[in-house]
C-alpha cells in the first residue's frame, strides 16, 4: 500500500473526500514528523511507537577501493509495533 492506497482507503472508511482524506494523512504524518524532528516519541496505543534513535559514528570501508570513510553520527526514525498491531497481523 502506498500513500494514495491509505489516502482512498481512509476516505472510503470515513465517508470522507479525497481532498479531506489528503489533509487528514497529511496532518498526521507532519504531525509525527515534527514530533520526532523535536526529540519527542509518538506512543499510538494498541498500534505502536515511533521514535528517534541516534547512530554514533563509525568508519566504513568503500568496497569498490578498499579505503575507509567516516560515516557521520546520525538519528535514525524508528518504529516499535504495539501488542494490538502484532496481534492483528499475526
Amino acid at each position: 500500500m502506498n500513500k494514495n492506497d491509505l489516502i482512498a482507503a481512509v476516505a472510503a472508511s470515513t465517508d470522507l473526500s479525497k481532498t479531506d482524506a489528503t489533509k487528514a494523512v497529511d496532518g498526521v504524518l507532519d504531525a509525527i514528523t515534527g514530533s520526532l524532528k523535536s526529540g519527542d516519541e509518538v506512543r499510538l496505543v494498541g498500534f505502536g511507537t515511533f521514535s528517534v534513535a541516534k547512530r554514533a559514528a563509525s568508519t566504513g570501508r568503500n568496497p569498490r577501493t578498499g579505503e575507509s570513510i567516516q560515516i557521520p553520527a546520525s538519528n535514525q526514525p524508528k518504529f516499535k509495533a504495539g501488542k494490538a498491531l502484532k496481534d492483528a497481523v499475526n
